[in-house]
């Protein structure tokens, strides 16, 4: 495991810009889970790695709806 990113360096490249790629999604998912109070989905989003696809999933699809109900949102 410790010589696989020495082989081939782009690998290397590649994990540092999925990382930098899913870290917002992930934070800002994880945020408004906690602020609907989705204790559940707080908990998937925190174990699952998805590369973000679940995390932006949740903030368009299911994160949203509850903060419009709330009057947040206009």
């Amino acid at each position: 495991m410790i010589g696989l990113f020495q082989d081939d360096p782009l690998l290397g490249i590649i994990a540092g810009l999925l990382a930098l790629w899913t870290l917002p999604w992930k934070g800002y998912a994880l945020w408004l889970a906690a602020r609907n109070s989705h204790k559940w989905w707080f908990i998937a989003l925190l174990v699952i790695n998805t590369v973000a696809i679940l995390e932006i999933i949740y903030i368009f699809a299911i994160g949203r709806p509850a903060v419009r109900k709330a009057g947040m949102l206009k």
